[in-house]
């Protein structure tokens, strides 16, 4: 499923045995898979190029304040869905558990095949979580979406293929205050994310939460960062790409997301 991938016993993670089961079937629309990829982008995301601190190396979000996190709401739901397997093979980190569950869940759902390797070590503790504020914020522009990923060592084009991980799962006003889904396939890797981004009108949601959009049908969301996406000509070349060219955009999410789990993972450690 997986190229490259050691001969770990984590490869029963089958998606008919977890992605398939009933407890999944019953969680959000139907799937355990975007929260997974949500897990491993979270847990992958906190890296800065410039320092070599963050990133999926670690699994520090097993400790506080880190698990606290208010970006990462909700993500204590896809570590006890991995519990389980964690503790029936023991030898594998968090990390690559956590990682390489989302590269499953993605071709699972119908995405692209993601390169993974392991080496991923487990930290002890806490002590090296990096501070708060790393991830990207749902309610800015493009100036702080470049701030952010650039950080992490990302282009434009990367950054635009990134989002398109929108095309999966639900905001919930529980965790990120946001609420609804992005497309009507929120289970399924498509370019959905984009063809809606471009071709449905998006206005301003009249509720108590923070601000975000709905489409006429009112069933979908857009956040303020998504629209930042078509505002600025730089992302929105690309936009226009994914929303026409389906398999260019699964290319470039499947390197652009092979590159972010593997972030700060020692390279000795992946030979």
């Amino acid at each position: 499923m997986c190229p490259n991938v050691s001969p770990f016993p984590i490869l029963l993670l089958r998606p008919q045995e977890l992605l398939d089961s009933p407890e999944s079937k019953k969680y959000d629309d139907g799937s355990f898979g975007p929260v997974l990829v949500r897990l491993a982008w979270h847990a992958s995301g906190t890296y800065n190029v410039f320092d070599g601190t963050g990133g999926s190396n670690g699994a520090t979000m097993r400790f506080e304040p880190e698990s606290a996190w208010g970006a990462n709401a909700g993500l204590d739901v896809a570590r006890q869905i991995l519990e389980p397997i964690k503790q029936k093979f023991p030898d594998i980190s968090y990390g690559d558990l956590w990682t390489l569950a989302s590269v499953v869940a993605i071709e699972h759902m119908g995405g692209p095949r993601v390169f993974w390797r392991p080496g991923r070590r487990d930290a002890d503790d806490g002590k090296n979580i990096v501070e708060d504020g790393r991830l990207p914020d749902a309610a800015k522009g493009p100036d702080h979406i470049r701030a952010i990923f650039y950080r992490m060592g990302f282009d434009d084009q990367e950054i635009v293929a990134l989002i398109g991980a929108h095309c999966l799962g639900r905001a919930h006003p529980d965790r990120s205050g946001f609420d609804g889904p992005w497309t009507m396939s929120p289970t399924r890797f498509t370019n959905l994310f984009f063809k809606d981004l471009l071709n449905r009108k998006w206005t301003e949601k009249k509720w108590n939460g923070p601000k975000q959009f709905t489409d006429a049908s009112g069933r979908l969301m857009m956040l303020p960062a998504d629209l930042a996406l078509i505002e600025d000509p730089k992302f929105l070349k690309y936009v226009k790409k994914y929303a026409d060219d389906k398999e260019a955009f699964f290319r470039d999410f499947a390197a652009a997301y092979s590159k972010l789990i593997s972030l700060g993972v020692p390279r000795q450690s992946m030979l």
